[in-house]
């Protein structure tokens, strides 16, 4: 017992700080440098040429030479960058750790859109190489699931820089809360159409070399036409293969991996799988999976609703610090129990594959979009056809947030 109480002080002792520490540690030039181009062309209009000597005709040769120089895409971006003064902003929206996401309208397009502020501020440089991952992150990812960065905007002083993206004002946490107030189920049609979407989202990130590591519902959003888009990527970073060593202090604890919980600083792929796989589950029956108090609690949620690992269902657990602690034996069997009448025998198989134990069996985002769950009936539905009766009460209860003139 004094093991296990051990255990949950060391992992209550991992401070959020050394979390963001360790996953954010920085360099500062980068975003500064590009808010800079701002002013480039009116510093070089005043600039004067005072030598015509050869000297002076080498120098302009090479200028010559870096300006053919093909620039990369993120630099054209930041040289298309617009005025903040071009947009009107009409109030917050979200307040996160890294900046402030506000509803505004284009002055010339009259496009309603979201403009989230990037951190410039280099006096916490962890947060500040956290901004900038994510601004490289939405500028560089296309896809039609995946929330993307337009184009910078630039206020009147080097603190205020924007990206531009699309304005979407409902996220899944927000369906799903209208679904069990109104005490629905989602159909099996409506699941399959969210998690293709979702799959297909994070099938391109992980093709691109993108883990997301905060995979939850209210991180995914949802249009009125039923389009999944899968936003927020102040968390996500580049990975390698074979895997390096990462922070293992990411994604929200009710969605994150028993890997993670047990500090694993080698992972990949499978962290966003696991999560995937607790928003399957949540979909299915309106409720978290595994609602963890902390780590701890969260781990043994985990062990009871899937069983307590072994070396066969996790090889090498025993080797693992935990694995020295003697847990509670709890039988598999009680996800099929819990699950039994809300989803195929196809459907069950798919949600198992998200959250195996073992990393390497853990299902891809390639394979789960191939599994026969998607393929037997009913099929996933079109997004126009989600439930326009329910969105509409949705934006009557919200109306007041969504026209809100508060930007402070």
């Amino acid at each position: 017992m004094n093991s296990v109480n051990n255990t949950s002080n060391g992992i209550q002792e991992l401070s959020r700080h050394e979390s963001a520490q360790d996953v954010l540690r920085t360099t500062k030039s980068d975003l500064k440098d590009a808010v800079k181009l701002k002013y480039k062309n009116v510093l070089r209009k005043k600039t004067k040429r005072s030598h015509r000597d050869k000297n002076c005709s080498t120098r302009q040769a090479k200028h010559v030479a870096v300006a053919t120089t093909p620039v990369p895409p993120s630099r054209h971006v930041y040289q298309s960058r617009r005025s903040l003064e071009e947009f009107e902003l009409l109030n917050k929206i979200a307040e996160g750790a890294y900046g402030a996401v506000f509803r505004a309208q284009d002055e010339k397009t009259k496009e309603i859109v979201a403009l989230k502020q990037i951190t410039t501020d280099n006096k916490d440089e962890g947060l500040f190489k956290a901004a900038k991952r994510e601004l490289k992150t939405l500028l560089k990812i296309r896809h039609p699931n995946i929330i993307a960065g337009r184009e910078l905007v630039v206020g009147t002083n080097m603190e205020e820089v924007f990206v531009v993206m699309d304005y979407v004002p409902r996220d899944l946490r927000n369906y799903i809360d209208s679904m069990t107030k109104n005490k629905q189920l989602v159909s099996p049609g409506h699941v399959k159409c969210l998690m293709v979407q979702l799959l297909d989202a994070v099938q391109h990130l992980h093709k691109n070399w993108i883990l997301h590591r905060d995979l939850k519902p209210s991180n995914i959003l949802l249009s009125y036409e039923g389009v999944l888009k899968v936003a927020d990527f102040g968390l996500a970073r580049k990975y390698e293969l074979p895997p390096r060593q990462y922070t293992p202090g990411v994604v929200t604890l009710w969605y994150r991996a028993p890997e993670l919980l047990l500090f694993a600083n080698e992972y990949s792929t499978h962290i966003d799988m696991w999560s995937i796989g607790c928003i399957f589950a949540e979909l299915i029956t309106l409720q978290p999976l595994f609602p963890g108090s902390s780590e701890c609690d969260q781990l043994f949620r985990i062990f009871e609703g899937l069983g307590t690992p072994t070396d066969t269902t996790w090889p090498g657990y025993s080797e693992l610090p935990v694995g020295k602690i003697t847990f509670k034996n709890h039988p598999t069997g009680r996800l099929r129990e819990t699950m039994s009448n809300r989803l195929s025998d196809e459907g069950l198989s798919l949600l198992q594959d998200f959250l195996l134990y073992d990393q390497a069996a853990r299902v891809t985002a390639d394979a789960a979009l191939n599994h026969p769950y998607f393929e037997e009936e009913p099929v996933a539905m079109e997004p126009a056809m989600f439930l326009p009766s329910l969105w509409a009460e949705y934006v009557e209860q919200n109306s007041n947030s969504d026209t809100g003139e508060d930007t402070q």
